[in-house]
């Protein structure tokens, strides 16, 4: 029996002792520096944030200098040569079509941070999941071992019993058959692991070390508030898809009064200064006559587009469509955040009802299993009986342990749909873990 303690712990901890296992908040610290996809959001927003100075630089002074430069040689005796540079300046006076550039231009900047914050959040999500997947697998493989473990000291005191003649072959041959089913569901879940431990890796850079567990007995807190129509109404407003939707349905408004200016008259203020330099020699003599002008002028500049092949008129029709299509796309957002909404509250209060109830089944199939062993054992029991009882209590553990992680997984989709997942959550999830 110690002999039989020693090993089964010995599996048990073999994948997850280690003194210096990573936890939660140091994979996700690791997912905000190595992750692409994040990296690419945040290059997105970058980019995005330049928007505003682009739209707000049409509204601006436009300045510029030239100049030139001309020789001319005759075939008669005298030549000449030319001399121009200037400075001209512009300044929209009015220009419907730029001012409403510039309003798009700071709506375009705040569907950046929008959609910059719901990849943050994404982040948290795809980390957890991945953290969770790899215990979720590791526990399997741990719970198979121990059965496998269990099963093979069945075996071996169904051989015991039959070369004495107090068993038959049958319950040697059904002990063998659990052990050969044992033995693949070993294999199937080290495969399954390292799949797991590699899609954490596609997230961190690098294969994971041994992950911190979460406590024994850890409970999973209820939604607060506990009412789900009040979580539908925190998505449908707070998630930041449905916002960045909306922002792109301002945007869309925009775009259409943007080509309906290209009717509008637009309005100038214009400034120059120009000099100029010319300068005839004559081959015959040292002589030659030079002439320098200057000129400065200021006005107003004004123009009105009378035909354009219906060119704007097609554009206008075309940002209309592309309005309506805006509109539809923030309904399907709002709808898609609602539908996950309900389906993690629904998850999760499911969840803390099944951990309940595999908690009470736990202390349940452990008292069959001495049952069973002990029935065994004065012959009113057979090896079947025993063989069932041990897969009971490891398939209750294993159900116990993929219940917990995904109410956990749940409860921070919730806080997502709802827009407000955030880094504190990453440390309240990771305060559940063993030290």
């Amino acid at each position: 029996m110690r002999k039989r303690f020693i090993i089964s712990l010995a599996a048990s901890f073999a994948f997850v002792v280690n003194a210096f296992a990573s936890d939660l908040s140091q994979i996700y610290q690791e997912a905000l520096v190595s992750d692409p996809q994040y990296a690419s959001a945040r290059a997105s927003l970058m980019a995005g944030q330049e928007q505003s100075v682009q739209g707000f630089s049409q509204l601006l002074p436009q300045i510029g200098a030239s100049g030139s430069y001309n020789r001319t040689k005759y075939e008669s005796v005298p030549h000449s040569s030319e001399t121009r540079y200037g400075v001209n300046l512009t300044q929209p006076l009015f220009n419907w079509a730029s001012y409403q550039n510039y309003e798009r231009s700071k709506l375009a900047v705040s569907v950046s941070e929008a959609r910059f914050a719901a990849s943050q959040q994404d982040l948290i999500i795809r980390v957890a999941q991945a953290y969770f997947d790899v215990l979720t697998t590791q526990d399997v493989l741990v719970f198979a071992q121990a059965q496998k473990i269990a099963i093979a000291e069945q075996l071996e005191s169904a051989k015991r019993s039959f070369e004495v003649g107090t068993t038959t072959i049958t319950d040697v041959h059904e002990a063998q058959a659990r052990y050969d089913l044992a033995d693949a569901q070993e294999y199937a879940a080290a495969s399954d692991l390292e799949i797991k431990r590699a899609a954490l890796q596609q997230i961190i850079g690098h294969l994971p070390d041994n992950l911190a567990r979460l406590r024994k007995g850890v409970n999973v807190s209820a939604p607060e508030p506990n009412k789900m129509n009040a979580w539908v109404n925190y998505s449908e407003k707070q998630n930041y898809d449905v916002a960045a939707s909306e922002l792109a349905l301002e945007m869309a408004r925009r775009d259409i009064s943007i080509n309906r200016a290209g009717h509008y008259p637009t309005v100038d203020l214009v400034a120059g200064y120009n000099h100029t330099n010319n300068a005839r020699e004559f081959a015959t003599s040292d002589g030659g006559r030079v002439r320098s002008d200057n000129s400065s002028t200021v006005g107003v500049q004004w123009n009105i587009p009378i035909f354009s092949g219906y060119a704007i008129t097609s554009r206008v029709r075309e940002s209309i469509a592309l309005e309506d299509k805006a509109r539809n796309d923030l309904v399907a957002s709002r709808r898609s955040a609602a539908q996950l909404a309900r389906e993690a509250f629904l998850g999760l209060n499911s969840g803390l009802s099944q951990i309940r109830a595999l908690e009470a089944a736990e202390v349940s199939s452990l008292s069959a299993l001495e049952s069973n062993k002990l029935g065994y054992e004065v012959g009113v029991r057979i090896n079947i009986d025993v063989l069932n009882a041990e897969q009971q209590v490891f398939s209750t553990r294993r159900d116990l342990t993929q219940a917990r992680h995904a109410a956990i997984m749940n409860a921070l989709k919730l806080k997502y749909a709802a827009g407000i997942l955030n880094d504190n959550d990453v440390q309240e999830i990771n305060a559940l873990l063993e030290r």
